[in-house]
């Protein structure tokens, strides 16, 4: 005997999927990803470091945002103007090493000398690229997940980040009334969006089913993402300017998060590790109020 899934209060699409290989550098959109434990697969894998092993990111160097990925079966090509493509093997490290992500320190592989001279030379300072160790969980926050244990690598704190069409579609509407030219969904580095809902409609959702050839994925919304400057940063050009940030003001600010801007839901996965997302899937979700 078998049963229907229960009507869900939301019906939605997957409209796009994203990865960031490289921590604050440019994401790469995909028809179909595979789910871990830590989000999507080789998202956020990498990450650039000073000398003390600390992050950086496009908020203090914005030319980050002109490195653009692309992968390939056994390796990432690693393009930026006027530089040499960097090959950088998905299968090989080196060195083991420690580096700090915001507060936590974690285990992690330096990826070897070309690699640091090739980020050293386009951001004019000494740095290293180094690849995540998977062998030591770095967990998400306890205050946003509760009793359930989420997973992530080296993004800022949780799993997948999701955002709808909607929203960015609500903001563009507002920067251009205001003067201000549109802009696009990879300012904001969502990993999944989804199409079908109303304008920040996210916000209020509790627990994403998405339906796979495989079975049944859950993803856990947990936590309002709070905004940075970095999606005032233009990606083609590093250079920032304030109008997106400040349109986010006029209307963003989450009483949950101190009065931050945010825009988009931090998840973390419940259940579908091993399973394929794909552009074009169902999404169904229940308003958590």
């Amino acid at each position: 005997m078998s049963f229907a899934e229960p009507a869900r209060d939301v019906q939605a699409f997957v409209a796009g999927l994203f990865v960031y290989p490289i921590k604050s550098c440019a994401g790469v959109s995909l028809d179909q990803a595979l789910l871990l434990e830590t989000g999507l697969e080789l998202d956020r894998a990498w990450m650039v470091v000073n000398e003390a092993g600390q992050f950086v990111s496009q908020r203090e160097l914005p030319r980050m945002a002109l490195i653009r990925v692309q992968l390939k079966t056994e390796e990432m090509l690693l393009r930026a103007p006027g530089m040499l493509t960097l090959h950088v093997s998905l299968d090989a490290v080196e060195q083991p090493t420690r580096v700090r992500v915001w507060r936590d320190e974690v285990a992690a592989f330096d990826m070897g000398a070309t690699a640091a001279q090739w980020f050293s030379d386009f951001l004019g300072q000494r740095l290293r690229l180094v690849r995540f160790d998977p062998a030591q969980p770095r967990l998400s926050d306890p205050r946003w997940t509760g009793a359930l244990q989420g997973q992530t690598q080296f993004a800022d704190g949780f799993s997948v980040l999701v955002l709808s069409q909607a929203s960015l579609d609500e903001l563009n509407r507002r920067l251009v009334s205001n003067g201000h030219l549109p802009v696009g969904m990879e300012r904001f580095r969502p990993n999944v969006v989804l199409s079908g809902l109303t304008a920040n409609d996210e916000d209020r959702l509790d627990v994403l089913h998405i339906a796979t050839e495989q079975g049944a994925v859950q993803l856990q919304l947990v936590k309002p993402c709070p905004r940075c400057p970095i999606p005032n940063i233009d990606p083609a050009t590093a250079l920032s300017s304030p109008e997106v940030g400040d349109t986010l003001q006029g209307y963003r600010a989450h009483p949950l998060m101190d009065g931050a801007i945010t825009f988009g839901m931090n998840a973390i996965v419940l259940d579908g590790v091993e399973q394929f997302l794909r552009v074009g899937q169902a999404v169904a979700a229940d308003y958590r109020f």
